[in-house]
């Protein structure tokens, strides 16, 4: 009787690995159709950033080196740069802009956040006043700022009379060098405080309860819980948050150019971003308008490298 024959395995192929399985031509098909679409988002985001935003920030760049003479564009050296560093309006552009970030920053930083912690204290209508607070930025820019201009009225504005209401003295808010810069920052703050506030109530949501619970059996009040858990708690947006509404504030126009005209009284409103306009849409001088949103968009750029860096300091 013959002994039985046992099968032996067949050795892999060679070049391929045991074990390996060649794949399927409808598991390739798929693979690769969401490689394509994946790389088909991929390649048009990049197209509408280099449309949208990379090619104008190198346009600007190259425009700041010319001039247009006689209807031909020319190379015109530093002479762009030289301009307006000469212009007295620059300087006075610069003190207006740095004057109302600071401003803003003093209102429309702190005020979004005490109104979050506020939100954050009730317990029924939260979703209510979420949308009171977030109306204004629903609202049209140009709508906003005309209800404004009518509160600054000096004859019969709501301001002045609740002023008056007080017995104190009418003010000329938008017509006083004084008064001008303040009246936009306040009118600025009241359009654009319902996102940042938003934003902060979230964070406040995310920190636990015993946080508080555990500041309160030590003896803190309301300002020590908030000093010493709400704010490093909320650390990360906050340091976000300063950094996005500085970069924001530096770029300011609608609302001095609508409630003001601009420049207002004694050019007391006229921003770097103003200027730039008038340079482009007044004066046709695109060279220099380019030069100066070079000029500005290098100190933002400088201005961000440090705070990241500084912050990050802070964390190590």
């Amino acid at each position: 009787m013959a002994a039985p024959t046992m099968s032996r395995p067949a050795a892999p192929s060679a070049g391929r690995p045991a074990g390996h399985r060649r794949p399927r031509r409808g598991e390739f098909a798929r693979a690769l159709r969401r490689n394509l679409t994946a790389h088909g988002f991929l390649i048009g985001a990049v197209l509408c950033f280099s449309l949208f935003s990379w090619y104008p920030m190198v346009r600007e760049f190259i425009l700041a080196f010319q001039k247009n003479e006689d209807g031909e564009t020319v190379w015109a050296g530093w002479s762009n740069i030289s301009y307006i560093f000469n212009d007295p309006a620059f300087w006075d552009a610069w003190r207006n802009t740095f004057l109302f970030t600071g401003l803003a920053l003093l209102l429309g930083f702190a005020v979004p956040f005490a109104v979050a912690i506020v939100l954050n204290e009730f317990r029924h209508g939260r979703a209510y006043l979420r949308i009171l607070v977030y109306l204004p930025v629903m609202l049209p820019p140009v709508a906003s700022v005309l209800l404004f201009k009518y509160f600054y009225d000096p004859g019969h504005g709501l301001f002045n009379r609740v002023l008056e209401a007080f017995g104190l003295p009418a003010q000329d808010w938008l017509q006083s060098s004084d008064t001008a810069m303040l009246s936009v920052v306040i009118a600025a703050t009241w359009m654009n405080m319902g996102a940042a506030t938003l934003i902060y109530l979230a964070a406040l949501q995310g920190i636990p309860g015993e946080l508080y619970e555990a500041a309160e059996l030590d003896g803190a009040g309301l300002f020590r819980k908030i000093w010493h858990v709400t704010i490093p708690q909320t650390r990360l947006i906050l340091s976000l948050m300063l950094l996005m509404q500085i970069i924001a504030t530096m770029q300011v126009f609608v609302e001095p150019f609508l409630l003001t005209g601009g420049a207002g009284p004694e050019n007391s409103t006229l921003t770097v971003v103003q200027l730039i306009y008038q340079y482009a849409f007044t004066f046709n001088n695109y060279g220099s308008a380019a030069a100066l949103g070079v000029v500005l968009m290098l100190v933002l750029a400088v201005f961000s490298a440090v705070y990241v860096r500084l912050d990050r300091g802070s964390e190590d």
